[in-house]
């Protein structure tokens, strides 16, 4: 655009840039659940372990018990590495979960196992399992849980949560946060 500026020798045309579009992201689209076929999955397959696991979590080490492993192996390659031949989770009863706090580890157990997205209540503590939660679907490698956390987080921007947004966008590498 040009502008014509007045001073006191006369008229002075100004090229002027506008700035440039924010940036745009695709927006987040999130598959549909694999969850029937991943149970049909736990069907004939003797290389599945057996069993349940407990998980002893966060530093008070409280329990997540009676967790099937044949789920988790289907739902998680994480899990499935884990729960493999020659590692010793395989027949392990208990296994310690550290870095995390229960109520968000309970929330992506609750998803490996029923398909279903728990984010707790109120408007802030949504937004903070979300990032938590998306965090721990990264590391177990559910990318469904994922994205459902992102889409979450994105339509959870308010006053209350704009800054931890902000922070986990940049944390995480992920403008689309942002969009």
């Amino acid at each position: 655009s040009t502008l014509l500026v007045s001073s006191i020798v006369g008229l002075h045309q100004v090229c002027v840039a506008a700035p440039p579009p924010p940036p745009s992201f695709a927006p987040i689209v999130v598959p549909p659940s694999t969850f029937s076929a991943d149970m049909a999955k736990t069907w004939g397959d003797a290389s599945l372990p057996q069993g349940m696991v407990t998980f002893l979590v966060g530093d008070d080490e409280e329990r997540v018990e009676h967790v099937s492993k044949c789920v988790l192996c289907v739902r998680s390659v994480f899990f499935r590495t884990m729960f493999g031949i020659g590692m010793k989770e395989r027949d392990a009863a208990e296994v310690t979960v550290s870095h995390t706090d229960l109520a968000s580890f309970t929330a992506l157990v609750r998803y490996l196992l029923t398909d279903q997205l728990d984010l707790g209540e109120g408007e802030g503590e949504q937004a903070r399992r979300a990032l938590v939660l998306r965090e721990l679907a990264q590391m177990y490698q559910v990318p469904r849980l994922e994205l459902l956390c992102a889409q979450a987080l994105q339509e959870s921007v308010a006053p209350a949560t704009a800054v931890p947004l902000l922070e986990a966008a940049h944390t995480m590498g992920d403008g689309r946060l942002l969009a």
